[in-house]
C-alpha cells in the first residue's frame, strides 16, 4: 500500500522516465523508517534547538541591528509600531494555521511544503512549495547582502576614515564578498542541520548578549554628536550632523512620523517600501517547520516553539522601537543603519551580534530551502530537473539540494543591495503564508472527521482573515511583484495539472466537493422538477465493455449534461461467497471510464439474475434528484460482437502502471484491465440472459416509469472517441416517430413519439453531432379516400416550430407496406402481435433501408413489450426483423413527458 511519503508518478519532464533508484532516493531518503540503524536517524532535535532557536534567529536576522533605525526613522514610531502590529497579526494568524495542521498528523521533511501538499494536493502543494523555496533562496541572498553591508560599514575603505578600513568597496566587490559568505554558509550546511543547530545556539547567546548591551547602553552612554558622510551625486561627499540624545521627550516627538530619501538606493521611502523591509523580520516563522525532518516530535515542537518565538521577538522589537525613537534623532536613524554600533558601550559587541544574526539567518534560509527542494524532488513533481536533489548523505543531509540552493542564492547576490530584493522576498513569503492559511481553511470547511488537530485555538475566521491580510499586503507592498508571483503560481499550477500527478495523499478538493455536492443534492428537490428543465439521466447496462465501448461513447453524447451511470450485474449469491466480489471490480471499471474519456459513474451489483440486478440498480442508483430516468440496453440478437479493445490503440499500447498520457492508473495497468474483462461472447457460447428475462427487464423499467432505449449495431459507429475531431457535418440523424408495427396508430404527438423527437434533438446538440442534419420521416397512406395526412403534416410542422426543433420532414408513402398488415380492423392495440406476417416485417425493413441506409444513426419507435411471457421471443424476433442490417439504431419507448412549448 502507498503511504504519505509515496512518490508521485514516475514520469519526468520531456518524456524522460525517472525512478527513485535513479538518484538513490530509495536508500537515502530520510523518510525511510526501515533504514535500520538508529545512529543514522536524522530526527535528533527538540523544541528549543530545532524550532525556537532557528525561528528567533531568522526573525531577528538583519532587521534587529541593521534596519531598526531604517524603519523608525522613515516611518516614525507610530507607523513603525503599526507596521509591527500588522505584520505580527498576519504571521500570528498563519502561525495558528501552522499549529493546527502540524498537530493533525505526523509531519515529515519539507515543512511548509509538506503541510500544503498533503492538505491541498500535489498541484497546489508543488507550486506553492516551489514558490516558498524561491522565497527562502531570495531571503538567503538578502541576509548575505545585509551581512556584507555590515562588514563594509566597519572594514570598508574610506579615505576620510582611519583604522581597519581596508576592504575595497563597489558593486563587484560587494558581489565578491557575498560569494565568500555564501561559500561559508554552504560549508556549514553541507556538514548537516545538527551542526547548524549547535552553532545556532551559540549564535543566539551572542545575539542575546549584544541585544542586552543595546538596552544597557541606552542608560550608560551619555549624549553625543556624530558626523555622518555619504557619497552623493557626482562622487561628492555629503555630510550630516546627527546626535544621540539619550532618553528625551523632544526626540520621541520628532520621531513620530516622516519619510525621506534612502541613502542606499537613492529613492524616497513610503509605507509600502518600509513595510516590505520590516516584514523581512517576520519571514522566519517557518524556520522550525522547515526543520520538521530533523525534529523528534514535530507535531509538538512546531506549534510550541513557534508561538514562544513569535511572542519573544515581538516583545523585543516593540521595546527596541521605543528605545531608539526616544534616544536617537531622526538624522542618525535614517543616515546610518548601523547606528547601534556608535551608541554602544562597546561597539564590537553589536558588530559581532550583526554578523552572527545575519550569518545564522542566511544559513537557516539555506537549510530550510534545501529541505523544501529535497521534499519536492522526492515527490517527483518536477521530474528530471530536480532528480539529483533526492540524493542524501548517510546521515540524511540532502547535500545536492543544498548545492542547488547555494547556486540560486549566488544569483540573488548580484542585486547588490539588501533593500533591492526585500519587496520580492516579502511578496513570496506572503503568498506562501496565504497558502498555509488556505490549506487550514480548506480542511476546516471540508469538515472531515479525521481533521482533529490537538491545537484548537483557530477557526475558519482566522484562516480567512489571514488569507485576506496576506493578499492585501502583497499588493500594498508591490503590485507588480504581487501580480507576477500570482501569474508564476498559476503557471506552475497548470504545469503540474497537465502532468496529472496522482498521489495517495488524499485530496482536500475531494472532501470539499463532497461537502458541497451533499449540500446541493439536499437542495435538489424532486418535487420541484419541471418538464422544461428535463434532461436525460441514463443508466446504461453493460455486460462486457469489450463489445459495448461504441455504445458507451455514443450514450456519453446523448446525456446532455445529465446523470450517466454504467451499470453491471455480477451473477452470484453473497450468502455462498466469502466476500463481496463486486468491490474489487470498481477500480477496473473506473479505469475503463478514464480510458474512454466519458463522464460517467459506475454502479455494480451482485444478484442471482440480471433482471433482479437491473431492478436493484434502477431503484438505488443515484441520490435525491439525480436518479436515472432512462434505461439503455444493448440489443438481444445472435450476431457475433466485435472486440473494441483490439481496435482502439488506447487499449493496445501503454506502459505498465501508466496510461498513454502518463496518468497514474491507481494500480490498474493495461494488462490487468484487459485480463479483468473476459473475451467477447462466441456465437455458440451459452447466454447469461434469456429472451424472457430480457423482455422482462424492459417491462420492469416501463412499470417503474423509466424510459427505455435499445441500441443495435453501434459497433459500426465510428468517430465517437475522445480524440475524434468529428463535428457531425457529414452525419445524418433519421427519426421515425410512428409505431411502425402498428400502422393504424397515426398519432405523432403521443408521449413516446415526442420523447423520440426530444432524444434526437438532444443528440443534435452534442459536440460531435452539432452540425448533423436531422430528418423526420412521416409515414402516410396516400391511397386513403380522405386527405387527412396533409392536415397531419401541417400540424406536425407547426409542432416542430413550437418545439424549436430544426429538421427536414420527409413524407414516406407506405401503402405497399400496410397492405401486408393482416390484423383485422378493431383488434389493433399498442402492443405488437405475434400475428404480424414476415412479409410485413420485411416490407418495413426494406422501407427503412431505402430511406435511412445512409444515416449515421436512426431513432425508431419501440412498442410496449407484450404482457405474456410466452410472446417474448416473438417480440424480439419482430424487432430483429425490422432493424436487420440497418446500422446504428436506437429503439426508444418513452413514458415521460419531456416537451414544453411555453417559456
Amino acid at each position: 500500500m502507498p503511504t504519505e511519503r509515496s512518490p508521485l508518478i514516475t514520469s519526468g519532464v520531456c518524456g524522460l522516465t525517472l525512478t527513485a533508484a535513479t538518484c538513490g532516493a530509495a536508500s537515502d531518503s530520510p523518510q525511510d523508517s526501515s533504514s535500520g540503524k538508529a545512529a543514522q536517524d536524522p530526527r535528533r532535535l527538540n523544541t528549543f534547538f530545532g524550532v525556537m532557536v532557528p525561528t528567533i534567529l531568522s526573525m531577528f536576522s538583519i532587521i534587529l541591528f541593521l534596519r531598526t533605525g531604517f524603519v523608525v526613522g522613515h516611518a516614525g514610531l507610530l507607523q513603525g509600531l503599526l507596521m509591527l502590529v500588522v505584520a505580527y497579526t498576519i504571521i500570528s494568524l498563519t502561525v495558528l494555521s501552522i499549529c493546527a495542521i502540524s498537530t493533525n498528523g505526523a509531519i515529515q521533511g519539507g515543512g511548509a511544503y509538506y503541510m500544503i501538499s498533503r492538505s491541498l494536493g500535489p498541484e497546489f502543494g508543488g507550486s506553492i512549495g516551489l514558490m516558498f523555496f524561491l522565497a527562502k533562496v531570495f531571503a538567503c541572498g538578502e541576509y548575505v547582502l545585509g551581512l556584507v553591508e555590515a562588514v563594509l560599514d566597519v572594514f570598508g575603505a574610506d579615505p576620510g576614515m582611519s583604522g581597519l578600513r581596508v576592504l575595497p568597496q563597489g558593486y563587484w566587490y560587494t558581489v565578491l564578498y557575498s560569494s565568500v559568505v555564501l561559500l561559508l554558509c554552504l560549508l556549514v550546511c553541507l556538514v548537516g542541520a545538527h551542526i547548524y543547530s549547535r552553532t545556532a545556539f551559540a549564535i543566539l547567546l551572542v545575539v542575546t548578549v549584544s541585544l542586552l548591551s543595546v538596552f544597557i547602553s541606552s542608560v550608560a552612554v551619555k549624549p553625543r554628536d556624530f558626523v555622518i558622510t555619504h557619497v552623493g551625486p557626482g562622487n561628492q561627499t555629503v555630510r550630516y550632523n546627527a546626535s544621540y540624545t539619550g532618553f528625551s521627550a523632544t526626540t520621541l516627538r520628532n520621531n513620530l512620523a516622516g519619510y525621506s530619501l534612502d541613502y542606499s538606493t537613492n529613492s524616497v521611502m513610503s509605507f509600502a517600501t518600509v513595510f516590505a523591509v520590516m516584514f523581512t523580520s517576520c519571514t522566519g516563522i517557518m524556520a522550525g517547520a522547515n526543520m520538521s525532518g530533523e525534529l523528534k516530535t514535530p507535531s509538538i515542537s512546531i506549534p510550541k516553539g513557534t508561538i514562544i518565538a513569535v511572542f519573544y521577538t515581538f516583545t523585543v522589537y516593540v521595546l527596541l522601537f521605543i528605545l531608539v525613537s526616544a534616544t536617537c534623532d531622526r538624522t542618525l536613524l535614517i543616515q546610518d543603519y548601523g547606528f547601534l554600533q556608535r551608541i554602544n558601550i562597546w561597539s564590537p559587541l553589536v558588530t559581532i551580534g550583526i554578523y552572527c544574526a545575519s550569518l545564522s539567518a542566511a544559513m537557516c534560509a539555506m537549510i530550510g530551502a534545501s529541505r523544501i527542494l529535497h521534499a519536492l524532488a522526492l515527490d517527483h513533481l518536477f521530474g528530471l530537473p530536480l532528480a539529483p536533489a533526492t540524493v542524501t548523505s548517510n546521515s540524511g543531509n540532502p547535500w545536492v539540494a543544498v548545492l542547488y540552493t547555494w547556486g540560486l542564492a549566488q544569483c540573488v547576490v548580484f542585486a547588490g543591495h539588501l533593500n533591492a530584493v526585500a519587496s520580492l522576498v516579502t511578496v513570496f513569503y506572503l503568498l506562501a503564508y496565504a497558502a498555509v492559511d488556505l490549506a487550514c481553511l480548506a480542511l476546516e470547511w471540508a469538515s472531515a472527521p479525521n481533521f482533529r488537530p490537538t491545537f484548537q485555538l483557530f477557526s475558519w475566521h482566522t484562516c480567512l482573515l489571514g488569507i485576506l491580510s496576506c493578499l492585501v499586503m502583497m499588493f500594498v507592498i508591490n503590485p507588480v511583484y504581487s501580480s507576477g508571483s500570482i501569474v508564476l503560481l498559476l503557471l506552475l499550477l497548470l504545469f503540474l495539472h497537465y502532468r496529472s500527478p496522482t498521489s495517495s495523499w488524499g485530496y482536500i478538493s475531494q472532501a470539499l466537493i463532497f461537502h458541497q455536492v451533499r449540500k446541493y443534492l439536499l437542495m435538489l428537490d424532486v418535487r420541484k422538477d419541471h418538464v422544461k428543465f428535463w434532461r436525460p439521466q441514463v443508466l446504461l447496462m453493460v455486460s462486457n465493455p469489450r463489445s459495448s465501448c461504441q455504445l458507451i461513447l455514443f450514450v456519453n453524447q446523448l446525456k446532455k449534461g445529465g446523470l450517466y451511470v454504467l451499470g453491471h450485474v455480477q451473477l452470484g449469491d453473497l450468502d455462498s461467497l466469502p466476500s463481496d466480489p463486486v468491490q474489487t471490480q470498481y477500480n477496473f471499471w473506473l479505469s475503463l471510464v478514464d480510458k474512454l474519456g466519458v463522464k460517467a459513474f459506475v454502479d455494480l451489483t451482485l444478484s442471482p439474475s440480471v433482471r433482479q440486478g437491473t431492478q436493484h440498480l434502477l431503484r438505488i442508483t443515484g441520490l435525491g434528484g439525480m436518479k436515472p430516468n432512462t434505461l439503455i440496453l444493448g440489443f438481444y440478437d445472435s450476431c457475433t460482437p466485435d472486440d473494441f479493445f483490439l481496435q482502439d490503440s488506447a487499449f493496445c499500447h501503454s506502459s505498465v502502471g501508466e496510461s498513454s498520457e502518463g496518468e497514474y492508473n491507481f494500480g490498474v495497468d493495461l494488462p490487468s484491465l484487459q485480463a479483468h474483462f473476459p473475451p467477447v461472447r462466441h456465437v455458440e457460447s451459452p447466454r447469461w440472459l434469456s429472451p424472457d428475462e430480457y423482455v422482462g427487464i424492459i417491462s420492469d423499467a416501463i412499470k417503474m416509469k423509466k424510459n427505455v432505449c435499445l441500441g443495435r449495431y453501434f459497433f459500426q459507429l465510428q468517430g465517437e472517441g475522445k480524440d475524434s475531431k468529428v463535428d457531425g457535418s457529414e452525419r445524418t440523424i433519421d427519426v421515425w416517430p410512428l409505431n411502425l408495427l402498428q400502422p393504424g396508430n397515426q398519432d405523432y404527438q403521443d408521449v413516446c413519439s415526442l420523447f423520440l423527437l426530444q432524444m434526437a434533438c438532444v443528440l443534435n446538440m452534442s459536440s460531435k453531432w452539432r452540425h448533423a442534419r436531422m430528418r423526420i420521416f412521416l409515414n402516410v397512406e396516400t391511397g386513403s379516400s380522405d386527405q387527412g395526412w396533409v392536415v397531419n403534416e401541417e400540424t406536425f410542422r407547426e409542432l416542430l416550430r413550437k418545439l424549436r426543433i430544426r429538421a427536414s420532414i420527409k413524407i414516406v408513402p407506405w401503402d405497399s407496406v400496410v397492405q401486408h398488415y393482416a390484423l383485422p380492423e378493431g383488434e389493433r392495440c399498442e402492443e405488437p402481435t405475434p400475428g404480424l406476417s414476415d412479409d410485413f416485417l420485411s416490407a418495413v425493413n426494406r422501407m427503412l433501408m431505402e430511406h435511412s441506409s445512409q444515416a449515421a444513426v436512426r431513432f425508431l419507435y419501440l412498442p410496449r413489450p407484450p404482457a405474456c411471457r410466452n410472446q417474448s421471443q416473438h417480440f424480439l424476433t419482430q424487432l430483429e426483423a425490422v432493424t436487420r442490417g440497418l446500422g446504428p439504431t436506437l429503439l426508444i419507448h418513452g413514458v415521460t413527458p419531456v416537451t414544453y412549448t411555453d417559456l
